[in-house]
């Protein structure tokens, strides 16, 4: 049986590629800075916060979750969302370490 393509690269590669795909729409974006600004669990503000339909914002939570940036929590009938601290941290090394690499020479080509 044959590698697929995820096969050939690095756990490190797979999981970053995942976070940045995750992070390749700007919807998520805002989703991701309206968390961050607020510093707390939002539940259900998103929809008048961004102006997209609830189904569209659900669409782009349950693609952040999926890659464990964010975590929510059931109260009541709403859902509840909130930045996971510990992935956070986990992404923003990797982010450090992979632009960090780069030490930025002029005459390149």
């Amino acid at each position: 049986m044959g590698l697929t393509k995820s096969e050939i690269f690095s756990k490190e590669q797979n999981k970053l590629a995942s976070m940045m795909k995750a992070l390749g729409h700007p919807a998520r974006i805002a989703i991701i800075q309206t968390l961050v600004k607020a510093q707390a669990c939002i539940c259900g503000d998103l929809v008048e916060e961004l102006g997209l339909a609830q189904a569209t914002i659900s669409q782009h939570l349950k693609e952040l979750k999926n890659v464990g940036i964010i975590q929510g929590t059931i109260e009541g009938t709403s859902v509840c969302y909130c930045i996971d601290p510990k992935v956070w941290e986990q992404y923003r090394m990797m982010f450090e370490t992979f632009f960090g690499k780069y030490s930025g020479r002029e005459n390149c080509c």
